[in-house]
């Protein structure tokens, strides 16, 4: 059986679990080499294996000049597409020799890079092993001060880890609400949510941060139980922050956008947190207010409508703005509940489903 040499670049994907474009694949005297630190996929093994036993021409000539012969995989929940590069990665001795050094001094480089990623305290868990394939599937870039690495509204694409130096967290006026240092990551919440990154981090001073792709952050966290663990938990800690800070500013009034905080989510918000105050809700024409007593909902107003059916309109309002003050009169304490909230909430859930 007699196997023909060829060193192929992926070129297009969708979708792919495991490989990206840009990684090599490689068969060279019968042995097939695939991404470092990637699990095998047999689909791509199996296609490989016949394309280096099949006459299949990996290169053609078409009108003086040659061309390269496109191949794809057979495809499993998603495909790639690669074409030839050339036969053989390295062909004379000297080109060897060179070669060789130049894998030794990027193993060194990638031995470096995994011992500073040991000294980061998620990392710790992981074995030597782990590590040296982990630092692989790394990019470590540098960042000059003032340089905006994720900007609010991008598509989740990356987990950063920061290396060395300091990044501030600001929101869409420029006012900083906190700063990350070494070992701290950001990017996670986009990444495991699948929604878009919802503040802007910025390059408080020169500082080293290494990304992660979406691709194989998903390969990371099935790989590594221990990381997976540890992502979870600071995805729980995120969100109990993110609750304890709207409740903070609900207690002393909060104002803001409902694109940002829709209608039901602040219902929500207040009911679970027993607030007393007012709630109003403006957008164009339609206006709203609600009342609440320890969380329960003592009276609603929309459009001329009141009670229920006030409360149900106000919560379908979509854009806007929205302002919560604190306290009541007594006047008002003593108004009695419009109803079950959280039977109110799910009818009113109902009708905004039904009519979209």
């Amino acid at each position: 059986m007699q196997f023909r040499n060829g060193v192929f670049i992926i070129t297009e994907e969708k979708y792919c679990p495991l490989y990206n474009v840009g990684e090599i694949l490689q068969v060279d005297e019968g042995v097939l080499k695939l991404p470092a630190a990637k699990p095998t996929c047999l689909t791509l093994t199996k296609d490989l294996i016949e394309l280096a036993l099949e006459d299949v021409a990996f290169e053609q000539y078409l009108q003086g000049s040659r061309q390269k012969t496109k191949f794809e995989c057979g495809g499993c929940t998603g495909i790639i597409r690669f074409e030839f590069k050339k036969e053989k990665e390295y062909a004379t001795i000297q080109m060897k020799l060179l070669a060789a050094a130049e894998r030794r001094e990027k193993l060194k480089s990638t031995a470096r890079f995994a011992g500073l990623l040991r000294t980061i305290e998620i990392f710790q868990p992981l074995s030597d092993d782990d590590l040296l394939d982990l630092a692989t599937m790394l990019k470590l870039e540098d960042y000059n001060w003032g340089f905006p690495i994720i900007q609010k509204g991008d598509p989740a694409s990356n987990l950063f880890i920061i290396i060395a130096g300091r990044v501030e967290v600001m929101d869409e006026d420029g006012v900083t609400l906190a700063e990350m240092g070494r070992g701290d990551v950001f990017g996670e919440m986009s990444l495991l949510s699948g929604d878009r990154v919802t503040t802007t981090i910025m390059a408080m001073e020169p500082c080293k941060i290494a990304s992660l792709s979406q691709k194989n952050f998903r390969h990371v966290l099935n790989r590594f139980p221990a990381l997976q663990v540890f992502f979870y938990k600071l995805l729980v800690g995120r969100i109990t922050a993110i609750n304890f800070q709207r409740a903070e500013e609900l207690t002393s009034g909060m104002v803001g956008q409902l694109a940002d905080i829709p209608p039901i989510e602040l219902c929500q918000m207040i009911n679970s947190n027993q607030k007393t105050g007012r709630l109003k809700l403006e957008s164009g024409q339609k206006k709203a207010r609600l009342l609440f007593n320890e969380g329960e909902l003592v009276f609603a107003s929309c459009n001329g409508k009141e009670g229920k059916e006030a409360f149900y309109e106000a919560l379908a309002v979509s854009d806007g703005r929205f302002k919560f003050v604190h306290g009541l009169s007594l006047q008002e304490m003593g108004l009695d509940i419009v109803g079950g909230f959280m039977g109110m909430l799910m009818e009113g859930m109902q009708r905004i489903d039904d009519t979209a």
